[in-house]
């Protein structure tokens, strides 16, 4: 079934390459809980793993003229099972495909998650496609037989808790679902911890010989000659709730908005929408796959669009889309491997880019829950929240310390960049009276902020940060720039002279000679300046081109083989803050220059987890983080591509 039209994009897919090597692979991505990866370049040559880390495995034997060969994961019970010979993998925005070279057959493997932004339908449904297409490489007829196992894993935070399965039939589509016996239902809470609630769903199109065991699908023995053969698996996972929004039970956003506008979904009627809607979706995200590396690829070259391709499915798949009481999209993430927050202001910052590309309503469902929090009464402080809570559980904050200035500057920011990609000031206008508190709390306090956590708090706190003032400088000019959006002349005017008054005060302070300082008190040290990039992007003119265009050419001396350093007291980097400080550039050559050294990151660390954004710019090795959504900022030169055309 279904073979012209995906033999007609594996031809693309060979001469159009994106990714061939990256830290980990993408397999199964829709959602924190649901996210399997391949954290080697072989992918029969280790178990495959939760983003965390620990194992929940995906296991791949074909059988060949009746001589097995493994093609996916690894069975330590079977050491000395032989392995498929792996020609050579790629990797799209919506996809991870395998070449396999199986005895006389080849098997192409791809993995796709069809997470295509401008489609809450489709983005929120939780399920991936695996196609097995398989091939003779000889000329000769061979016999085959396919075999999937999908470990139980996938349904349990820790290896002891038992687990139930049972078969069913949806439509054309026969499972295996199982879920824990327990199901306790969003009482998991933190940062390395797995879902341990919900059903797991491995479905294929009902036929003669098809047999399902446990977790295990094995297709009838197929003939493989000249013309390719495909078998098709669907995995999805029903989390039944995925978050809790003060105190409310919340259920995925497929389950409360069914494509019927019928009733509830189930996760079989999802099953079957999307098998019979399979080549459309392909086809779908075959489009998306071209235009996004192309539109990448125009904007900052081939390292960039690679890095963009990259950070896609890892950004997207890091959180959870629902609709919350007050029947507002809430679009929430989890600070994988930093404390677990949900939600958090300064993850949503620097992972907005993306989502203003793509559909700036997911960047309205990153702030629509801290606005809530605020304009509920719930939140009581005259500045933003950090964040909702600890993941699955948003009934408010829990980290411990705020983080005024970093939080009220990053929400105002946003909301211009809504205002912007909308072409509208309408969102701004529901929360107008919020967005002026915070103005006029970074009014009092923004411009030299005294000793407080910001977002780059690794390094310690520090008083007189020059990046976060220029953060509020940049915020509280945007906000008399939708001020202006909204006909209130005099508001726009006082907010618009304000900033550029403190500007000029800012450069005065700050001046380092050859460069600006990391802090005002400080005229030895020096940090990327990258909150200057709103002021770029938004056409301000707060700050003269002066003023990058000297920071950009310090940068360039102080790059490392792995990156530019975050600032003056380590040598490690953030890479988000890497492409938006790059996108200060006016000159590709600069760009690609600060760029270059982060595909060779991108390629060469020899640390093996999904994507960290925290790395040692000497050696490329981790420091901290894996698999965040905050690599969605590695748009930002997209998004300057887009909106300006530069």
């Amino acid at each position: 079934m279904r073979k012209i039209l995906l033999g007609c994009s594996l031809l693309f897919n060979v001469a159009y390459a994106q990714v061939q090597r990256l830290p980990a692979y993408p397999l199964l991505t829709h959602s924190p809980y649901f996210s399997v990866w391949s954290f080697s370049d072989a992918l029969n040559s280790e178990e495959t793993r939760h983003w965390t880390g620990k194992p929940q495995s995906l296991l791949g034997v074909i059988t060949v003229d009746k001589k097995e060969y493994r093609f996916l994961g690894h069975d330590s019970a079977r050491k000395d099972q032989p392995a498929a010979v792996q020609q050579w993998v790629s990797v799209k925005p919506t996809q991870t495909i395998y070449q396999f070279a199986c005895g006389g057959v080849d098997l192409t493997l791809t993995f796709t998650s069809p997470l295509l932004l401008s489609d809450l339908s489709l983005l929120s449904r939780p399920i991936t496609y695996v196609s097995f297409r398989l091939r003779s490489n000889d000329g000769e007829t061979h016999t085959a037989l396919l075999n999937l196992d999908v470990s139980e894993d996938l349904v349990r935070n820790t290896p002891l808790q038992q687990v139930k399965s049972e078969k069913g039939t949806a439509g054309g589509l026969v499972y295996v679902k199982a879920g824990a016996r327990a199901q306790p239902v969003l009482k998991t809470k933190g940062d390395d911890v797995r879902i341990d609630w919900g059903y797991l769903y491995v479905a294929a199109a009902a036929e003669a010989g098809l047999v399902q065991t446990g977790m295990n699908t094995v297709f009838p023995q197929l003939k493989i000659g000249d013309d390719p053969v495909e078998k098709l698996v669907l995995i999805g996972y029903d989390e039944r709730y995925s978050v809790q929004f003060f105190h409310r039970n919340l259920e995925p956003w497929w389950r409360s908005h069914p494509e019927d506008g019928k009733k509830k979904a189930t996760m079989e009627d999802l099953l079957q929408t999307a098998y019979t809607g399979y080549d459309k979706i392909l086809s779908r995200c075959d489009t998306f796959n071209k235009v996004m590396y192309s539109t990448a690829l125009n904007a900052g070259g081939q390292h960039y669009a690679d890095l963009c391709v990259a950070a896609y499915r890892q950004s997207i798949a890091a959180h959870a889309l629902v609709e919350s009481p007050q029947g507002e999209l809430l679009f929430l993430s989890k600070e994988n491997f930093s404390n677990g927050s949900i939600n958090t202001v300064d993850v949503t910052y620097p992972s907005a880019p993306l989502y203003l590309a793509y559909n700036p309503r997911l960047l309205e469902g990153m702030l629509n829950g801290i606005f809530y929090y605020s304009e509920s009464g719930k939140w009581k402080k005259p500045f933003a929240a950090h964040d909702l809570g600890t993941y699955p559980l948003a009934n408010g904050q829990t980290y411990g310390e705020d983080m005024p200035v970093e939080e009220c500057g990053n929400m105002i920011l946003l909301t211009a960049a809504i205002t912007r990609a909308e072409g509208a000031p309408d969102y701004a206008k529901r929360h107008w009276a919020t967005l002026t508190t915070w103005a006029h709390y970074l009014e009092a306090n923004g411009f030299d902020p005294v000793n407080q956590l910001c977002t780059d708090d690794f390094a310690g706190h520090l008083a007189r940060n020059a990046n976060l003032s220029v953060k509020a400088i940049v915020a509280l000019g945007a906000y008399g720039w939708i001020a202006g959006k909204l006909g209130m002349d005099t508001v726009a005017e006082h907010f618009g002279n304000l900033a550029k008054e403190l500007a000029k005060k800012w450069m005065a302070l700050d001046d380092a000679g050859d460069h600006y300082a990391l802090t005002f008190d400080g005229k030895d040290t020096w940090s990327q300046k990258y909150n200057l990039v709103w002021d770029k992007l938004l056409g301000l003119g707060i700050f003269p081109a002066a003023v990058r265009q000297k920071e950009i050419a310090y940068y360039l001396q102080r790059q490392q083989p792995f990156g530019l350093p975050l600032d003056s007291r380590k040598t490690y980097t953030k890479s988000d803050w890497i492409c938006w400080t790059a996108a200060l550039a006016d000159k590709p050559e600069d760009f690609g220059a600060l760029i270059d050294p982060l595909y060779k990151y991108l390629t060469e660390t020899p640390t093996r987890v999904p994507l960290s954004d925290w790395h040692e710019t000497r050696d490329g090795r981790q420091v901290g983080f894996q698999a965040r959504s905050v690599v969605g900022g590695y748009f930002m030169r997209l998004l300057d591509y887009q909106w300006n055309g530069r």
